[in-house]
């Protein structure tokens, strides 16, 4: 995979969701990731997978039961992301061969989720935390963990999160809302891209 950018794909219907994938893909984003309160979404990864799947890599969001986890792997999925830190859902995403992404926001959570086998953190909301609270539980968390911020990511304040030490982001809103047109998506992800890219420098 090429940048550690999540698309959040919360509302999407199976029949849009091949064509939002592709855009995202086309304009550099290849993760990608369909909230399980979306309609129908085991049938939206499944037709992802199924059209995009060989160049990149799609998962499931808000996955809060053991249940989902299993569907998610039917599905095709290839990650768990989820709102809250489970360590039975951690467990049983390694089980099936998928990465796992619980959501955290305090450090006894952080580590809690690495004792049970997180591949990364996904901080949510950031916008509760900010940027000094990133930077002060950073400091005490092992450099070689995965850092996702989700909630409140755009654009304009990218470069300010990576400085703090993020390492990814959770991209929601500001790439995908239910209804907005190809086009639209196509270039708020561009627009994504481009910051990122230019923070990394």
């Amino acid at each position: 995979m090429s940048r550690p950018l999540i698309a959040i794909l919360r509302g999407i219907k199976p029949l849009e969701a091949v064509p939002v994938a592709e855009a995202l893909i086309d304009a550099g984003i290849d993760r990608i990731e369909v909230t399980l309160n979306s309609p129908t979404p085991y049938d939206s990864i499944s037709a992802i997978v199924a059209s995009v799947g060989k160049k990149a890599l799609i998962g499931a969001g808000t996955v809060t039961s053991l249940s989902e986890v299993g569907e998610v792997q039917r599905a095709g999925g290839q990650f768990i992301v989820s709102p809250n830190m489970d360590a039975s859902v951690i467990w049983a995403t390694k089980q099936a061969g998928m990465k796992s992404f619980p959501g955290v926001l305090t450090p006894t959570e952080c580590f809690a989720a690495m004792a049970a086998g997180a591949d990364g953190l996904k901080f949510f909301p950031s916008s509760v935390l900010g940027i000094d609270g990133l930077k002060a539980i950073r400091a005490v968390l092992p450099q070689d963990v995965q850092i996702f911020m989700v909630g409140g990511i755009y654009p304009e304040n990218i470069a300010k999160w990576l400085h703090a030490g993020a390492d990814g982001f959770g991209l929601g809103t500001s790439l995908y809302k239910p209804g907005d047109d190809i086009n639209s998506v196509s270039s708020s992800a561009r627009n994504m891209v481009t910051a990122y890219d230019e923070a990394c420098r």
